[in-house]
């Protein structure tokens, strides 16, 4: 008889989290907790064809909370848990700096300390990001070993998050592995990130709905790839016997501008009509350039993105 892996997922409601427990559930001895805070308008909808399934439940917490993260861990005895929550849209890192810090930074702490205390042999996924990487040289590739240079609230939360990852790897011997994902994109981001901000207003104003999108800067270069793809890559990095941090990419680099012009040419828009920039979304610092180099994914994970 099979032993049921117990996964405990939080940010379980938002765009990695509904793809990554969808591919979880795809396999038959394991059962999905999703974490999720009381909210008097929860948003469910991504994650609406799987609340029903019979092997995963909702369990309300909330990871700013190292309380209720101590009883969840300690009633449910994960296996695995995949660390997704935080505050991550980086413009309102800078509105709410301490929020911002306490959901993204102190939030992945408490996560280690609930494991620490009520299940240490459970192996942890902590979502890193390619904006911890922040300045670099704009014909550079990040790795793993790439100096560490934040340029927002977001960043600076993530790398402290990531810091305590390792120290809590090396100090307790706590398997926590470090996902450095990329931007990776899909029809279930959220409409305030750039990719489907643009996607949808070049939708809206084909139709005649809207006539103009307003942007920030179109001269920043990401790499970006799809969601999916990238949490194959989270699924591959825990089912390692040693735990390691990754850097997940396309190894490819697209500005926005060059975004922009893509999704308005497929609706025969020219977007120089439509798109006019606004300081309202200008960062106060701004990265000009990322672009990643999933080497070490590739070859230890046998990982390479399916979607360019």
């Amino acid at each position: 008889m099979t032993t049921q892996t117990k996964i405990l997922i939080t940010g379980v409601t938002g765009q990695d989290g509904s793809f990554l427990v969808e591919k979880l559930l795809n396999q038959e001895h394991v059962f999905v907790f999703g974490l999720v805070r009381r909210s008097s308008n929860p948003n469910y909808s991504r994650i609406h064809c799987i609340l029903d399934h019979e092997r995963f439940k909702l369990v309300e917490g909330d990871i700013t909370d190292l309380s209720s993260l101590i009883r969840i861990c300690s009633d449910v005895q994960p296996d695995l848990i995949y660390n997704l929550a935080s505050q991550s849209f980086v413009p309102t890192s800078w509105t709410q700096p301490l929020f911002t810090a306490q959901a993204t930074g102190i939030g992945a702490v408490n996560v280690f300390e609930a494991v620490r205390i009520t299940c240490p042999s459970c192996k942890v996924y902590q979502a890193s990001s390619s904006e911890m990487f922040g300045l670099q040289p704009e014909d550079s590739v990040q790795n793993e070993e790439t100096s560490f240079y934040p340029r927002s609230p977001y960043a600076c939360a993530k790398v402290f998050a990531h810091q305590m990852a390792i120290n809590y790897r090396e100090s307790h011997n706590i398997f926590i592995s470090c996902g450095i994902l990329f931007n990776h994109e899909s029809e279930r981001r959220g409409e305030q990130f750039v990719t489907r901000k643009i996607a949808r207003a070049a939708a809206r104003i084909s139709k005649g709905l809207e006539s103009t999108l307003s942007l920030g800067r179109l001269d920043t270069f990401r790499d970006w790839g799809f969601a999916g793809d990238y949490v194959d890559a989270m699924v591959q990095m825990m089912e390692l016997d040693t735990p390691e941090d990754f850097v997940i990419a396309t190894g490819v680099k697209h500005s926005v501008e060059q975004f922009v012009d893509r999704a308005f040419s497929i609706l025969g828009l020219n977007w120089k009509d439509h798109v006019v920039q606004d300081l309202r979304f200008m960062r106060p610092a701004e990265v000009p350039s990322l672009c990643g180099d999933a080497s070490k994914a590739k070859e230890h994970l046998e990982w390479t993105p399916s979607v360019s």
